[in-house]
């Protein structure tokens, strides 16, 4: 089996709902990204993010795959499928695909302050204060915040160098350091980006300029006619 690796970005969960702050000039859901997801905002005002990201993962238990997560799950059946994807939600895990790496974390797991190696998952919706790991800290979002380390970043720039081909959907490469893991794309790998707002030339790759959900339910067709017959 040729070994698949997909970069997926908001533009994917877009389609079941979910909006990221770089959809309303640096606002998610009304707020900065500085009042909600720092390190600094997390001393200052615990309850506001604990609750900002209640709600986050209440609309994210809301949502649902849609048909550009089904049809990559589909493709596990052609290929070694491995994702990378810098969103937060479990969409792609929902739909059935099984190697997800998550860049940015989990909104459905939380970790413990003192000991990030300890890391739980959230029964429902709702993180509170109060809410501790077995070492006594309080438990916050494991989430990958603005000015904080990304744990899984070596993991996938090996996992994206290995691929044989290499597929970017919803996302428009402009967060670092993820966005830099195209660099590590084998030169012999064939190249994909499905995206309505892709670049014009963007070299060695088939641009698809279509949503999420109507590009990737035909290029998996692509795929299977072309590799996997």
């Amino acid at each position: 089996m040729k070994k698949l690796v997909v970069f997926t970005g908001s533009g994917i969960s877009a389609e079941s709902g979910l909006k990221t702050f770089r959809d309303s000039g640096g606002l998610w859901e009304n707020f900065r990204v500085e009042e909600v997801a720092t390190p600094q905002a997390w001393q200052r005002n615990t309850s506001l993010v604990l609750e900002f990201y209640n709600q986050r993962r209440k609309q994210v238990l809301e949502a649902r795959p849609n048909a550009a997560h089904v049809a990559i799950a589909g493709l596990e059946k052609y290929f070694d499928v491995q994702i990378v994807t810098q969103n937060i939600d479990d969409l792609h895990e929902r739909a059935g695909s099984s190697q997800v790496t998550h860049l940015h974390g989990e909104i459905r797991k939380a970790r413990s302050t003192a000991d990030s190696s300890l890391v739980y998952p959230v029964s429902g919706w709702e993180l509170k204060a109060g809410d501790r790991c077995e070492k006594g800290s309080q438990l916050r979002p494991h989430i990958v915040w603005f000015g904080e380390l990304v744990p899984e970043l070596e993991r996938a720039a090996a996992q994206v160098a290995t691929a044989e081909l290499f597929l970017v959907i919803g996302t428009s490469l402009a967060v670092y350091p993820a966005a830099g893991l195209i660099q590590y794309v084998p030169l012999a790998a064939d190249k994909y980006f499905i995206d309505p707002k892709a670049p014009d030339e963007f070299p060695g790759y088939e641009i698809i300029r279509e949503a999420a959900g109507t590009g990737m339910p035909l290029l998996a067709e692509k795929f299977i006619s072309k590799y996997a017959s």
